[in-house]
């Protein structure tokens, strides 16, 4: 990749876990009762054919990544683990009395903060509570993220015995230096442990998470990286750019200085170096950021056109309803988003009042349900099209003139009624997918909201 399109291009941007994105919902129109009521026109329309999703956030924490920018509470007390499982039960129980039917859960992953920071028999009690008032899909997937640290092997028997199938390790990068700076140290031998343990349990999709663009990072970190996680052969990874973001982090980022990050084409050639010794290892790019041997569910899912979204990153399927329980989750009516108390102590307070805890949210408009289709389509399958005359939106003439210099550039192919990301141009979909961006381009911020999309 030449350095010129870097420098071109590397401008702040979102990621599209969602459309609009989170700065550029319209909250003053949102109320619990509109959330409530798309809530049960998405499911009514969806349940009993495609299942909901229930992304579960356990937030908590026993020492603080300084690259992570999720919502978290330190703490070694596990003490707190209790009130907190009856915590979310309980919003589950309040989503449940809404529904005219028992819902058919499809998807569930466990995310953080450190879902290991919990003791297994607590997850156990956890996912039981969730079941017992719910139907499981035939074809559904169960998965959750654990830390190499503190994973045990009755950690993944017992969600194994539950039904999950799918584990996520956070990996990052195994330089000593590296660890240091973001202040997670994890031997290599601790994430072969777990990663044995869970091909010898019987889980059908490991997962590895790998960063680049870590401050003091080299090179030689990379591939020294890789090299390690091929060892293992997981059956996806996900690259992610790492993004330093400080301003909005606190001083969670600021454990090294700014000018201790690669940047630009240093940045980009971690990427790139590592993306072509992933290719050697028989891994396939899958939408942004993501990879898969041939074998797992979501490089099938790419190649069948099935591959979804949302705020629980890539998935092998879709579901119109993903309900978001705990605290900062977010929820996706598909024709609305709600987000939760984003505090401990404001979360169990609207539970103690029998409120669902939602305090913000976004109703989608039928142009924002247009545009999101288009970026979903783009993050997804790298192409978008408006033969349907449904997806077609009157800025569209101006999005495309926008593109033209894009095409130039090499980055998509523009076609009559339709869009091609290239090869080279899949580093910079996130730029792509911003040209659609109608709420970014019409009140572009003042200040920097998002990472640099490079």
């Amino acid at each position: 990749m030449s350095l010129s399109l870097i420098q071109k291009y590397n401008v702040p941007g979102p990621r599209y876990t969602s459309y609009p994105t989170v700065p550029y919902w319209v909250e003053d129109v949102f109320s619990i009762e509109l959330w409530k009521k798309t809530l049960l026109q998405s499911f009514a329309q969806s349940n009993a054919t495609e299942g909901i999703s229930l992304y579960i956030h356990l937030p908590f924490c026993e020492s603080l990544c300084t690259f992570c920018g999720c919502h978290k509470r330190i703490t070694k007390r596990h003490e707190v683990e209790h009130p907190y499982i009856e915590a979310v039960l309980k919003e589950w129980q309040l989503y449940c009395q809404l529904f005219p039917e028992k819902p058919i859960i499809k998807e569930i992953h466990l995310g953080g903060g450190t879902p290991t920071f919990f003791s297994a028999v607590n997850l156990q009690r956890l996912i039981n509570g969730i079941l017992s008032k719910a139907a499981v899909a035939e074809n559904y997937e169960f998965s959750f993220e654990g830390h190499p640290n503190n994973t045990t092997r009755e950690h993944l028997q017992t969600l194994y015995n539950l039904g999950f199938r799918r584990v996520s390790f956070g990996v990052q990068d195994y330089a000593e230096k590296v660890q240091n700076a973001i202040h997670r140290i994890q031997p290599f031998h601790n994430v072969a442990k777990v990663t044995f343990w869970a091909k010898e349990i019987g889980y059908t999709s490991i997962s590895h998470d790998l960063v680049f663009g870590l401050p003091f990072q080299s090179v030689e970190n990379i591939v020294d990286t890789i090299e390690k996680t091929n060892s293992l052969s997981p059956d996806r990874l996900a690259f992610y750019s790492y993004a330093h973001v400080p301003w909005m982090k606190g001083n969670g980022q600021r454990g090294f200085k700014d000018e201790d990050v690669p940047r630009d084409d240093e940045k980009r050639k971690l990427y790139e170096i590592g993306k072509q010794l992933l290719a050697k290892k028989g891994y396939h790019e899958i939408g942004m950021d993501h990879f898969a041997k041939k074998r797992d569910s979501l490089f099938t899912a790419f190649q069948e056109g099935n591959l979804h979204r949302n705020f629980m990153g890539y998935t092998a399927s879709k579901t119109q309803l993903m309900i978001g329980l705990g605290v900062s989750s977010i929820s996706d009516s598909w024709f609305s988003f709600a987000q939760n108390e984003k505090t401990l102590e404001d979360y169990y307070a609207r539970l103690e009042q029998n409120e669902i805890p939602v305090y913000r949210g976004h109703l989608l408009t039928e142009e924002d349900l247009i545009i999101r289709k288009h970026i979903l389509n783009l993050m997804c399958q790298f192409t978008t099209s408006w033969y349907d005359t449904h997806n077609y939106f009157d800025e569209l003439p101006e999005v495309l003139t926008q593109l033209k210099e894009m095409e130039s550039d090499g980055l998509l192919i523009l076609q009559h009624n339709a869009i091609t990301v290239t090869e080279k141009g899949k580093p910079f979909v996130r730029n792509i997918c911003m040209a659609f961006d109608l709420r970014l381009k019409r009140n572009a911020p003042q200040t920097q909201l998002f990472s640099m999309t490079v």
